[in-house]
């Protein structure tokens, strides 16, 4: 498991405390098995009325499917996931099941189930790294997605390489950032009418 030095004010499993993304990455292949046992992570997260929301396209490096998942990133992103073993596009789905409802927490769902793969990766010493910096629209487009179906956010997954191998304003950044207090973000009854805000990298 990965080991920070972090500080939690309150004793929480030390899974979670260490879970963080690094944008480093080696050339050690993930396996089938280490792959799916992350999406099996996935699979057991919450959702409302079970609807299971969540939907996963992958690529692998070196695959006829990389390129195609690559040129969706922003170029600040495809500088350090060209060395990710695994891109993924992460889906949810917009209507239930049962009724073709419209579904008011497809996202919140599918959230769940990515921190679920981000434990589990973190547990297993595998890197899964949630990024917005892509092209959506291209990647409904290209993936050949359907309507019902939203783009939420893309991971790249791979085991952990050394950091001095990034550019050197990433290197900079190559840590395991601090999170806002509890005062900043919980709040009995009402919500506050100002909040001391500040900004956190992720």
């Amino acid at each position: 498991m990965f080991k920070t030095n972090r500080k939690a004010g309150y004793p929480i499993h030390e899974m979670i405390l260490n879970r963080w993304s690094p944008r480093a990455f080696s050339s050690e292949p993930v396996s089938d098995t280490e792959l799916m046992t992350i999406f099996e992570a996935a699979r057991w997260a919450q959702s409302s009325f079970n609807n299971q929301p969540w939907r996963f396209l992958y690529a692998r490096t070196g695959s006829a499917n990389w390129q195609q998942f690559f040129n969706l990133l922003e170029p600040g992103n495809q500088v350090w996931t060209s060395k990710a073993q695994l891109l993924v596009v992460v889906l949810s789905k917009k209507t239930f099941d049962y009724d073709g409802r419209p579904s008011i927490t497809h996202t919140f769902d599918t959230g769940a189930a990515a921190q679920n793969m981000a434990l589990q990766g973190t547990y297993m010493n595998i890197v899964v790294h949630g990024m917005e910096g892509f092209d959506y629209e291209r990647a409904k487009t290209a993936l050949k997605i359907p309507d019902d179906y939203q783009v939420e956010a893309m991971f790249a997954i791979g085991k952990l390489g050394n950091k001095q191998d990034l550019p050197p304003k990433l290197q900079e950044r190559e840590k395991p950032s601090d999170r806002k207090s509890l005062p900043e973000i919980v709040f009995e009854g009402a919500f506050p009418a100002s909040t001391k805000e500040r900004s956190t990298n992720t």
